[in-house]
């Protein structure tokens, strides 16, 4: 007998899938919380690759579903240890496939193990969807929370490798279709993790929704706000293709997309590292 959901289809999936992650299959992930911490904090986050999914290639959607996670994980200095994935498809495919391929591939880059998951087949729709959860950890006296950032802090920028993975409402709406789109979003787990042992990092935003403004403003204390000077690195060209194809505001850009910078870090005056894209004011509020 015939289902409308393909039942065999989704355990072929799994037994293929056991092949290359062999900790996948059962009803739960368990991960072993590592030795050496005093007192260790479990940093979690969900996040999703909203509609890039529309356009962007299969094979490496599954990175920026990783990387969405994991860069708000480490925002807070956390180590990322494990990744677990949702997908919803009409049907399980070789679309899924080359998606877990991605998400194998980013929680690689991320240094972190992928511990589980689920593959929904809501034959109902006509779209995949996809969300993914992090968990990281952090010794409790070393978590970086902002609070000691001061007035004139340095601001320091991060290269994203493109669009990254917001602003696709917009782009899909504009039905542009460049490869630059596609490139999938950097994965800074590695980058910070070395960071950490070679400069003070007061504080660090993931540039996503809201741009460099809104982000920065989250890890800041009352009374502080970020100065940004947008001529201090170069815009990649993507962002002048959307804000022509679509008459965009400059300051709705800056809004909307991450402008060539996805993650930042606050650092104090002294320190010697980077590319300083502004600095830290006082409110004039």
């Amino acid at each position: 007998m015939k289902y409308n959901v393909d039942i065999e289809a989704g355990n072929a999936f799994v037994e293929k899938l056991k092949l290359k992650a062999p900790g996948i299959g059962g009803f739960s992930g368990m991960f072993e919380v590592p030795r050496g911490y005093e007192e260790p904090v479990l940093v979690s986050g969900a996040d999703g690759v909203g509609t890039k999914i529309k356009i962007a290639d299969y094979s490496t959607i599954g990175i920026d579903l990783v990387a969405m996670c994991v860069n708000d994980v480490i925002c807070c200095g956390a180590k990322p240890l494990y990744f677990l994935d949702y997908i919803s498809t009409p049907t399980v495919d070789y679309k899924v496939d080359l998606i877990m391929e991605g998400i194998m591939k980013g929680c690689e880059i991320a240094g972190c193990e992928l511990l589980g998951g689920e593959t929904a087949e809501h034959v109902s729709s006509q779209e995949i969807d996809l969300a993914g959860f992090c968990t990281g950890i952090a010794e409790k006296s070393l978590m970086i929370d902002g609070s000691h950032i001061r007035e004139g802090d340095k601001i320091i920028g991060l290269p994203s490798s493109g669009v990254h993975s917001n602003g696709y409402t917009l782009i899909n709406d504009l039905d542009m279709h460049d490869p630059e789109l596609s490139i999938p979003t950097t994965i800074y787990a590695k980058q910070i993790e070395k960071l950490l042992d070679e400069i003070p990092i007061l504080g660090m935003a993931h540039i996503t929704g809201g741009g460099l403004v809104e982000n920065i403003s989250r890890v800041l204390p009352d009374g502080l706000e970020p100065y940004i000077d947008w001529n201090t690195w170069v815009h990649p060209d993507i962002f002048a293709k959307i804000m022509d194809k679509g008459n965009v505001p400059l300051e709705e850009m800056k809004r909307v997309f991450n402008m060539g910078i996805g993650f930042v870090l606050i650092v104090p005056p002294e320190c010697d590292y980077g590319t300083q894209i502004g600095e830290v004011c006082g409110s004039s509020s």
